[in-house]
């Protein structure tokens, strides 16, 4: 670990320069990858350098307590077991630094949450679930912007998908995609029963144009009238934008907004998101697996958490963790779980196990 250090600094040094270089500042998508990096690599550079100096302090230590009083001894053994347990920290904290970075890391999110099984009670699902991941994204400072909204008819989402935006979006959320299962009285359940029922969320990071170039030739964009549910009309304009992306068929529709150019510009953003993901999926020769394992079909069996509102309990089965507080966490308090999640993919990837 130690002998990659020397590198990564040269590599920062260079960076900065590149930052100051009006070339790299006039190229957009060079400007991106070099801020990246240089946010990548300042944490691992700050760490480095206060390694240097504990290690430099700790050995002036060492010398000192060697022809030291038996007065200053004792001084200086507290400043050198402070110093030990300081590079062992910043040791630590290398560690993960160095372990590989996730690509999406400081990207804005797209989620798409969905009723699934469990008819109405899936839909009105979709919904709490929607609202907790609002209540989340204000506690961690992030913003949400609504891209799309599909209401039934008694409230809850058919589909509900918006975008995230903030620093650590994608860090916070990447875990969430999949099927969510919940276990409780349905609001129309006359006998007090309880049902079980499923929503799901995807969750894919926002692709940028320099990541996805989609040629118009490629696109063909219905318009229509906006409706809401029951055929309501929402309002007397063909502002409603279906985008079809000729060479995949991905199908993209946003109706929410009064203006046409609105509704274009935030289904071409989901349809990107959509785009870069089944383009990694082929480079990673899965076929479109990535988004499936996220999602797998909205059945009880694909749950990687369960929420029971009988024993105020929530279970994420990927990690086994149980906590009795599903009305905080529907609150937005998801901080121990996602720490959770991260903590265990540190460990995975400490381990060599991916």
């Amino acid at each position: 670990m130690l002998d990659r250090l020397p590198g990564l600094e040269r590599e920062y040094e260079l960076v900065l320069a590149q930052l100051a270089d009006p070339a790299v500042l006039a190229d957009r998508a060079r400007l991106r990858d070099v801020s990246r990096r240089h946010r990548e690599l300042e944490a691992v550079v700050l760490a480095a350098r206060e390694r240097r100096v504990v290690e430099g302090d700790l050995g002036a230590a060492r010398e000192m307590i060697l022809d030291a009083e038996p007065a200053e001894r004792a001084e200086l053994r507290s400043e050198i077991e402070s110093a030990e347990a300081r590079l062992a920290e910043i040791d630590e904290a290398l560690r993960v630094l160095l372990l590989p970075r996730d690509p999406d890391d400081g990207r804005n999110v797209i989620v798409e949450i969905r009723g699934a099984e469990g008819g109405e009670e899936g839909n009105l699902w979709a919904r709490d679930l929607h609202e907790m991941y609002l209540r989340f994204a204000e506690r961690c400072g992030l913003t949400v912007e609504p891209l799309g909204a599909d209401r039934s008819e008694m409230g809850g989402f058919n589909e509900v998908s918006s975008l995230v935006k903030g620093e650590r979006a994608w860090t916070l959320l990447k875990f969430e995609g999949g099927t969510h299962r919940v276990q409780r009285v349905p609001t129309t359940e006359t006998q007090g029963r309880v049902h079980t029922s499923t929503a799901t969320v995807t969750v894919l990071p926002e692709a940028e144009e320099l990541d996805v170039q989609i040629d118009d030739k490629d696109l063909k964009v219905d318009v229509y009238r906006s409706t809401g549910p029951g055929g309501q009309s929402v309002n007397t304009t063909d502002s409603a934008v279906r985008l079809t992306h000729l060479p995949t068929g991905t199908v993209v529709a946003m109706q929410d907004e009064k203006s046409q150019i609105q509704n274009r510009a935030r289904a071409l953003a989901v349809l990107r998101a959509r785009l870069l993901q089944a383009e990694r999926d082929r480079q990673a020769a899965e076929a479109s697996q990535a988004r499936k394992s996220q999602v797998g079909q909205g059945s009880r069996a694909d749950k990687i958490r369960t929420y029971n509102y009988k024993e105020n309990r929530v279970t994420d089965h990927r990690i086994g963790l149980t906590l009795y507080k599903l009305d905080k966490i529907l609150a937005g308090e998801l901080d121990e779980i996602v720490d959770a999640l991260l903590a265990d993919e540190r460990t995975r990837q400490l381990s060599g196990d991916r």
